[in-house]
Order: structure tokens, then C-alpha cells, then sequence
């Protein structure tokens, strides 16, 4: 999830809920992960209201955990959402926050070079990365999109 801030991307903070990191269970993703959490880089936040809760147990019915908890915030807070999804889930966010309020990785992505925070080879390296892990962008390079 995506809130505004100043310790991110474009002027954004990245707020990841409790049942997200609870889904990690990589060793080096757990670690990578609390690193930004000790740097400030990301934010670890709670279902905290009741109608984000009511919202997470509606959403459950049709998602996974770290999926509904991420909507379920975005949704009662008004933040945006980062994600690539192209189903159930984006349908659903659409429905509830509206399609403006989705980005994607791609877009945080050029951002973050526009802003001169990491270069494009460092870019192309997250997307090697990605595309490892089964996401792959349909682009040769970030150099194509500049």
C-alpha cells in the first residue's frame, strides 16, 4: 500500500500490513524485508478499525490473507495500492478504490529513476529479479520507456 510521505518514491510511503509479512517465510525476503523496515523505507501496519476488519473478513471470502488485508487498508485509509494483478483482485480493487488508486510496479519503477533514486541497470536488475520469480514485464529494458 502506498500513502503519501516523505521517506519513498515520489513523495510516497510504502505501508505493508501485518498478514503480508506473515506470508513471508524466505529467509532473505524476511531479511530484505526488516532491513527496510529498520531504514524506514516501509511502514508495518495493523487492521486497526472495524470497518477495515469487516471489509478484510468480506474479502477473505474470495482472496488470500495479505491480499485482503492490503485492500481492506487501502479502502478505509484512502491510500493507494501497489499491484500487478489482473483478476479477481484488480477487479475488486477498481470496485472499491478505484483504478486511479492502483500502480504498478513498472510505474514505481520509472518513478524512482525519474527521480534519480536508482538507475536504469539497477531497474533492469529488479526486473531480471522479477522475471525469475514468474513477473515478467513485456519490455526489453527501462531505457525503452524513458
Amino acid at each position: 500500500m502506498i500513502a503519501r510521505g516523505t521517506r519513498s518514491v515520489n513523495g510516497y510511503r510504502f505501508l505493508v500490513p501485518e498478514e503480508v509479512v506473515a506470508e513471508i517465510t524466505e529467509p532473505t525476503q524476511q531479511h530484505i524485508l526488516a532491513v527496510a523496515f529498520d531504514k524506514d523505507y516501509m511502514e508495518r501496519i495493523s487492521i486497526d478499525t472495524i470497518e477495515s476488519l469487516r471489509i478484510f473478513a468480506e474479502l477473505r471470502a474470495v482472496m488470500g490473507l495479505g491480499e485482503a488485508a492490503c485492500l481492506s487498508l487501502a479502502t478505509t485509509r484512502g491510500v493507494w495500492i501497489g499491484s500487478d494483478e489482473k483478476k479477481r483482485f484488480r477487479r475488486k480493487a477498481i470496485e472499491l478504490i478505484g483504478e486511479r488508486k492502483i500502480i504498478q510496479t513498472r510505474d514505481l519503477l520509472l518513478a524512482a529513476i525519474h527521480q534519480e533514486k536508482i538507475s536504469v541497470t539497477e531497474a533492469d536488475r529488479f526486473k531480471q529479479v522479477l522475471a525469475q520469480n514468474r513477473y515478467a514485464m513485456a519490455f526489453g529494458s527501462f531505457e525503452e520507456l524513458l
